[in-house]
């Protein structure tokens, strides 16, 4: 019985529903061996060589596997059909060989299908093949460079800037985009222009609106009406002339649907659609594919297979009847560059399966799914076609045209069922129907509006715009995008903020050294470059080892090189490089990098402990003047070493700080008296660019005395801990919804938010009225009482606690019946109590001599 081997316990449950009970079908959970993160593990002095570990939750898989050889002799490998599956086929083959478990005769062979249906599935086990070797040698030489890459560049970071986590061989090139981004942002300055837009109206009294095109004769550029002037200028020249409709122009156009999708394109219509992550479709798209609804997620290819395009069509005829299915079918090329990634696009297996009809509980599967089932019917349905009018009013000296457009939808076509996404809003007024209107008629003028509008800088990245650029550029695969763009926000590079990539300090940082002294290794075209070089390997057009040398060769001098940089020597060289951002140019013409504070020191950046970066004086310690990384002005939450200055309370320095756990606010200085001065963390939600002196000093007050409880005098506090706001009394605590609520919670409330606290706790850590109270004990005073226990009422004095004996009433206990049922209690307890220490021996006390102290 042949044993299968396939990536997951999912894929294995599907496949072993349709090959039977005549296989064994196993999961290697994933890629069984990886370099392991150690010095040497790839070896440029001895041709490359790597050294292999199986990690240490992947030997019970690889056992399983062992052990199933031994009773069947054939091994197939079915893992998924891209380099990463070829890897994982290879690198499975390679540790059974090593544990011998593959013994010179066991037949071993490797399937691939590109989706997970009963067909498919047999199709590829009737046409079995051996491990494409080229493939293999393609991930090596990646592995490889990935590898040398951050093994050696990201010590480099360690040592010359604190911070910095690690650099990558493709995230770097990632980070870089998004930085220089930021900075296009920041340089951007807005321009002023204006537009003039009027309402008309046709003789029968229907309304269009048309925007202003010619102006004094002249054809009207985006930037010639510069200001209001010229604007209102503008509006008079419309409003003291008459004007006729010069011509009317409708033309037939046509719409035609997107091809099916790639790995990229998903990746960027999830994003637009439903603001999902790269990794989040991806890990969506892999359960969809494993449980045999779509076709394989990583892939190039645009092209679909003759059967999928007739199960495609049939399906459009049935559903929308053959006005939607084109006379011929919708042919997409791929342009993949490298023909290994390039699969079939992602469709779903069965055409006439739609998302409302998808056996699975996951919204977010059956949202992915319906998103590539209405993208691939679309692919193959009849184009839209639609009438684009265009209306030219103008006066009759020709000094003053307006343009008047509009469309109309004839036939909807694809529409029908899907519209690709945009990334960004994108006014159209083509999308506007317009009334009848006829050439040589008056058109009224209802109302002129001059508009103000100010150019917009470059958007900034979402994931899906990111994904795009890379593929544009020819930087990562359909395998790596979305681990390359998770990684950058994972080591906290990056932040996403409604959806846009962010730039954070270490990110700026570590684009600023990289640029400077690692150039050429973040450049686009190069990292391109080195992709293509990888792409003639997987098709056995170049040898791995070669690519590799010629790398190792330039990067290796590169890291040398860096080998004497001072950290202060890196600092000043990313200060010149970043100083339009951070130093940008004063209005009074005055030094941007003089010292606000003490009027001598110059400002640079600086690193801290923590990672962060801020701007500082180099005064220091005499002048102890701090800002957020950036601009001047700019909101950040970066703070110094020495905190933020708040202000002063009653003789303090109250200043806002970064500490292991997060920000906090501290009063004084730690001194010799007193190491550990008043402090308070933020609590949740409140950022530490909000914080000011007063809310400083509201947070270093707690905890806040609300008054004595009105049962038995006991203070009750208001306060936050690690849980959150509270209010507490005695040993109750009662959680509290807002954090504000701490300041200004009443006793009324507090009374009865702790009340309800006892009562969904059945009175836990609430004071409990005894059942009787019998007095003071006789011998050893304290009060004896009897009290109602959820196994029984029983007798209480201090802490001991004695039941009392069925059949007896509560009412009937006496004070004689209560102190014999504690002594009793208290001897069985005494029996348990724990054997005194014993004596250290003397040898032992020798060794745990006190050091001696040191003369002060």
């Amino acid at each position: 019985m042949p044993v299968v081997v396939v990536e997951s316990p999912a894929k294995a449950k599907t496949i072993n529903k349709y090959l039977g009970s005549d296989f064994t079908v196993l999961a290697s959970y994933g890629h069984v061996r990886d370099l392991p993160p150690t010095d040497g593990s790839v070896d440029p002095e001895h041709d490359f060589d790597m050294k292999w570990e199986i990690a240490s939750d992947s030997k019970k898989h690889v056992k399983a596997i062992a052990d199933a050889l031994k009773e069947d002799g054939e091994l197939i490998l079915a893992t998924d059909p891209d380099r990463e599956g070829e890897a994982i086929s290879w690198h499975l083959e390679e540790a059974l060989r090593n544990r011998k478990a593959i013994k010179k005769g066991t037949p071993v062979s490797r399937v691939v299908f590109n989706a997970i249906t009963k067909s498919a599935v047999t199709e590829a086990m009737e046409h079995p093949r051996q491990v494409d070797q080229p493939l293999v040698e393609a991930y090596l030489a990646r592995r490889a460079l990935d590898y040398l890459v951050g093994f050696n560049l990201s010590p480099v970071l360690w040592r010359k800037l604190p911070g910095a986590k690690s650099a990558g061989r493709v995230q770097s090139v990632c980070l870089r985009l998004i930085v220089e981004r930021e900075m296009e942002i920041e340089a951007f300055r807005p321009r002023e222009y204006w537009s003039v837009k009027a309402v008309l109206t046709t003789p029968r009294g229907q309304e269009y609106e048309a925007r202003l095109t010619v102006l004094a004769g002249k054809k009207l550029e985006k930037y010639d009406l510069e200001n209001e002037t010229a604007a209102e200028m503008a509006v008079q020249a419309i409003a003291s002339r008459d004007l006729t409709v010069r011509s009317v122009e409708a033309k037939p156009a046509t719409r035609n649907p997107s091809a099916p999708f790639m790995t990229s394109t998903l990746q960027q219509e999830a994003s637009r659609k439903f603001g999902m992550g790269a990794r989040q479709t991806m890990s969506t798209a892999q359960r969809l594919y494993e449980a045999g609804y779509i076709t394989y997620m990583r892939t190039d290819g645009i092209d679909m297979a003759p059967e999928a395009v007739s199960a495609a069509r049939d399906a459009i005829k049935s559903r929308y009847g053959a006005d939607y299915v084109p006379s011929n079918p919708r042919i997409y090329k791929n342009k993949a560059k490298n023909a290994q990634e390039a699969h079939e696009c992602i469709r779903p297996t069965d055409m006439t399966l739609s998302g409302d009809e998808l056996k699975v509980t996951e919204a977010d599967q059956r949202k992915l799914y319906d998103l590539i089932w209405k993208r691939t019917l679309a692919s193959q349905m009849e184009a839209a076609r639609l009438e684009r009018t265009t209306v030219d009013v103008a006066s009759a000296d020709s000094q003053v045209e307006l343009r008047a457009t509009g469309q109309v939808v004839l036939f909807d076509g694809f529409l029908k069922v899907y519209e690709e996404g945009r990334d960004d809003a994108v006014v159209d007024d083509d999308d506007k129907r317009l009334p009848q209107i006829t050439q040589g008629e008056a058109a009224d003028k209802r109302k002129i509006s001059p508009e103000q509008h100010f150019t917009q800088p470059p958007p900034r990245y979402t994931e899906a715009t990111l994904v795009k650029r890379m593929e544009e550029l020819g930087i990562g695969r359909p395998s790596t995008y979305a681990s390359i763009v998770t990684t950058i926000q994972d080591r906290e590079y990056v932040r996403k903020e409604k959806n846009r990539l962010i730039p954070k300090d270490k990110g700026r940082l570590v684009t600023a050294f990289l640029t400077n002294y690692f150039r050429k290794y973040v450049g686009y075209e190069f990292t391109a470059n080195l992709e293509e070089e990888l792409d003639h390997v997987s098709a056995g057009e170049a040898d791995y080892k070669e690519v590799l040398k010629r790398f190792w060769r330039d990067f290796s001098a590169a890291i040398a090189e860096t080998a004497d940089l001072r950290i202060g020597e890196v600092l000043e060289k990313i200060n010149e490089v970043l100083e339009p951002h951070l130093f940008p140019p004063t209005p009074d013409g005055g030094d941007p990098r003089l010292c606000p504070n003490c009027g001598q020191g110059r400002l640079s950046m600086r690193t801290a402990r923590s990672g962060g970066a801020f701007i500082g004086c180099s005064n220091y310690p005499e002048c102890r003047y701090t800002r957020a990384f950036g601009p001047p002005g700019t909101e950040g939450d970066e703070i110094g070493p020495d905190g933020k200055l708040l202000g002063e309370d009653a003789g303090d320095t109250i200043t806002l700080r970064k500490g292991r756990f997060g920000p906090y606010v501290q009063r004084g200085e730690a001194t010799e008296e007193e190491p550990k001065p008043p402090r308070a963390s933020l609590p949740k939600g409140w950022a530490p660019a909000d914080i000011d002196l007063e809310k400083a000093l509201m947070l270093l007050s707690l905890p806040r005395e609300i008054g004595p409880h009105p049962d038995d005098g006991e203070m009750i506090e208001a306060g936050i801990g690690r849980y959150g706001p509270f209010v507490k009394h005695g040993r109750l605590y009662a959680n509290l919804k807002e954090v504000d609520d701490v300041f200004t919670i009443g006793m009324n409330r507090a009374v009865e938010e702790l009340a309800k606290k006892a009562a969904s706790r059945g009175g836990r850590g609430a004071a409990v009225k005894p059942l009787r109270e019998l007095g003071e004990h006789p011998s050893e005073g304290g009060p004896v009482n009897v009290m109602e226990g959820r196994y029984g009422p029983y007798v209480k004095w201090e802490k001991i606690n004695a039941t009392i004996p069925k059949g007896t009433e509560p009412g009937d206990v006496t004070m004689e019946m209560a102190v014999e049922l504690i002594a009793e209690k208290a001897a069985k307890k005494g029996t348990r109590k724990k054997a005194a220490k014993k004596p250290a021996s003397k040898t032992a006390a020798k060794k745990k001599a006190a050091p001696k102290k040191k003369a002060s």
